[in-house]
C-alpha cells in the first residue's frame, strides 16, 4: 500500500471537532490531521486520536440528549465541527431500535433481542453514515470531487451526499452489481463507472487513481478520506447504547464486509466506557460472514491471526470483499471480546430474511440475512446465549435485493367473487 501523496490541504488547525491527530493502529506514530491514510513509519493503517479531556460526563449526557435526531447529537466525539448539522448534508442515523419479540420467540431468545434497523438512513443503508463523516473531511480538506469504491450501497450514499453538498460525484462498482443498487447510485446524477472484476480489483485501481495526477482534488472516501469515514461506524454503537437506556448490550452480532463497521463498532463501546456514559462490563461482539465470502470467519476457526483472500461468491455482495482490510483486527475484537466469527450458506441468507420479514415486518437486504441467519446458527451452537441481551444489525433495506428473493409472489390468483375465494381455501 502506498502512502497517498496528492497536494492538498493538511493544516493541523483544521476545524474537525475533538480530532486532535491521526494516529497508526499498528506503531502508535501520530501525524497532523490531513488526507491519509497508511502510516508512513510502518505503513500501518491510519485512525483518528481524539481530546476528549475536558468532557464532564453528566453534561455530555445532557448535551447529546438535546441534540439532533441524527449521528450529529454526537458532534462532541467525532471528527466534525461542532456546527456540522447546520451543514447542507443528509443528517443520517438516530433509526430504529426495534424491539423483536417475534423473532425473539422464533429462535429461543429469551433475554431480549433487537434488531438495529439501518434501512431507515436517507439511502436506505448504514453507509450514510460513513460517507456523511468523509464529506466534513472532505470540506476541511478543500477537495471537489467525492469518490469511492463501492459493492453497492456506498456508490449510492455517496451520490445522494454529494448531490446534497454540492460536490462533484464519480463512484466505481464491480460492473456486475444488484441493479436495484446500480440505479440506486445513478439517480443522483453522478458518474458512476463499472469496472470489470470484483470489488477488490475496483479498490485497487482507485488506490492507483489517488497516485495518479488524474486523482487529484478527489476525496475517495473509503482510501484517502478512510480514518474519517470509519468513524461514522461508532455511531452504531453510541446510538445502541442510548437506546437501551445507556447500557451496553451482552451480545451483538454484525456483518463483515471490509471489517470496519465491526472494529469502529467496538471502538466506540470502548469510548463510552472511558467517558463514563455507560457502565463497564463484559460484552460479546460476534462477526456475520456469507460462506461464499468468508476469509474472516474461516481464519477464525481455524485460530489463525492472518486473513487469506477469497474469491467471493454469494448472493450477499454488499459483503463481499475477499481480501477485507480490518480482517485482522476483526479477530482481535472477536477474540478479545469472547465473541466469534461465523458464516451461512445462500440458502441461510434467504430464509433469513424471509424469518425476519415474517416476525417482525423489516425487509432486510441480503447482509441482514447473514447476520440474523448467524445470529440463529449461533444460538443454535449454544454460542449465543439466549438469556442475554442480544443486538442484531441489519444494515440496509432489501428492496436493494429482490433478486435473492424472486421466487416470492402471490399466494393465489382468485375470480373476484366469493365462490372463488373460498375454493382457494383462503376463507
Amino acid at each position: 500500500m502506498a502512502v497517498q501523496t496528492v497536494a492538498t490541504s493538511s493544516d493541523s488547525t483544521v476545524d474537525l471537532g475533538p480530532a486532535a491527530a491521526l494516529s497508526c493502529r499498528e506503531c502508535g506514530h501520530r501525524v497532523p490531521l490531513g488526507p491519509v491514510f497508511a502510516c508512513e513509519e510502518c505503513f500501518g493503517p491510519l485512525e483518528i486520536a481524539y481530546d476528549f479531556s475536558a468532557y464532564d460526563t453528566e453534561e455530555l449526557r445532557r448535551r447529546i440528549e438535546a441534540g439532533p435526531a441524527s449521528i450529529w447529537r454526537y458532534a462532541p466525539l467525532l471528527p466534525v465541527p461542532a456546527d456540522v448539522a447546520e451543514k447542507p448534508n443528509l443528517n443520517p442515523g438516530w433509526t430504529k431500535l426495534v424491539k423483536a419479540d417475534n423473532l425473539a420467540r422464533e429462535l429461543g431468545v429469551t433475554g431480549g433481542l433487537y434488531v438495529k434497523d439501518d434501512s431507515g438512513n436517507p439511502t436506505h443503508s448504514f453507509k450514510d453514515r460513513v460517507v456523511a463523516q468523509a464529506l466534513e473531511a472532505a470540506r476541511a480538506f478543500g477537495f471537489t470531487t467525492l469518490s469511492c469504491s463501492s459493492t453497492g450501497n456506498l456508490a449510492g450514499a455517496v451520490g445522494a451526499a454529494a448531490a446534497r453538498a454540492g460536490f462533484r460525484s464519480c463512484v466505481f462498482i464491480p460492473h456486475d452489481l444488484e441493479q436495484g443498487k446500480v440505479v440506486m447510485a445513478a439517480v443522483y446524477g453522478g458518474e458512476l463507472v463499472g469496472i470489470e472484476g470484483n470489488y477488490d480489483d475496483v479498490n485497487r485501481f482507485c488506490s492507483e487513481l489517488i497516485g495518479d495526477p488524474a486523482g487529484e482534488g478527489w476525496g475517495f472516501v473509503n482510501v484517502n478520506l478512510r480514518p474519517y469515514y470509519a468513524e461514522g461506524s461508532k455511531t452504531l454503537a453510541y446510538e445502541i447504547c442510548e437506546q437501551l437506556g445507556w447500557r451496553l448490550p451482552d451480545q451483538i452480532v454484525i456483518p463483515i464486509a471490509s471489517g470496519s463497521q465491526l472494529t469502529k463498532i467496538d471502538k466506540g463501546l470502548q469510548e463510552l466506557i472511558r467517558l463514563g456514559l455507560v457502565e463497564d462490563r463484559p460484552y460479546k461482539i460476534f462477526g456475520a460472514q456469507a460462506e461464499g465470502c468468508s476469509p474472516v470467519s474461516t481464519a477464525f476457526k481455524a485460530g489463525h491471526d492472518v486473513v487469506r483472500p477469497q474469491k467471493p461468491d454469494t448472493i450477499a455482495k454488499s459483503l463481499a470483499i475477499g481480501n477485507p482490510a480490518d480482517g485482522p483486527y476483526v479477530l482481535d475484537v472477536a477474540r478479545r471480546t469472547g465473541g466469534a466469527v461465523e458464516d451461512v450458506t445462500d440458502p441461510e441468507i434467504v430464509d433469513a430474511i424471509r424469518l425476519l420479514a415474517r416476525t417482525e415486518g423489516i425487509f432486510a437486504e441480503t447482509a441482514g440475512g447473514v447476520t440474523v441467519g448467524v445470529t440463529r446458527k449461533l444460538l443454535e451452537a449454544g454460542v449465543l446465549d439466549p438469556a442475554k441481551t442480544t443486538v442484531v444489525l441489519n444494515t440496509g433495506d432489501g428492496l436493494k435485493t429482490l433478486d435473492a428473493v424472486a421466487g416470492t409472489g402471490l399466494t393465489a390468483t382468485i375470480r373476484p367473487t366469493l365462490d372463488s375465494f373460498r375454493e382457494a381455501g383462503l376463507a
